[in-house]
């Protein structure tokens, strides 16, 4: 536990936006959920070809250490990305925005806390630091 509060204290905004993505995902499968075996699999498949690709486009070709975290969300993304478009096609959203005023408020109520809670952790650091 001491290392995730470590790890949202020094977390910068650009991560801290990618959570919030992966968050209004979650809210959005929460609603739309299909349990359709053609779907995910459909996605992982999409995920495995354009995650490598990706994966390619960023490294750097030398044998070291690669991040794993990083890797994990260039296989995440493309995921993400076909099944969040295959679950609401024709469901009335324009973009990412759902037809369903409660469910917006939700996905971005669900966001606000989330970085409501690392200003808290970042904010009581540094008093404990100034002490």
């Amino acid at each position: 536990m001491k290392g995730l509060i470590q790890y949202f204290y020094e977390i910068k905004i650009d991560k801290a936006i990618l959570w919030c993505y992966l968050i209004w995902y979650i809210a959005i499968v929460y609603f739309y959920f299909d349990p359709s075996i053609k779907i995910w699999l459909n996605s992982i498949g999409i995920s495995a070809v354009i995650g490598t690709g990706l994966l390619l486009s960023v490294s750097s070709g030398n044998s070291g250490e690669s991040d794993r975290w990083q890797t994990f969300r260039l296989y995440l993304m493309p995921f993400c990305v076909s099944s969040f478009s295959a679950l609401i096609k024709g469901q009335g959203f324009v973009v990412f925005i759902s037809p369903k005023l409660q469910e917006n408020l939700l996905s971005a109520l669900c966001c606000i806390l989330f970085l409501s809670f690392i200003l808290g952790i970042k904010l009581i650091k540094a008093k404990l630091s100034n002490h």
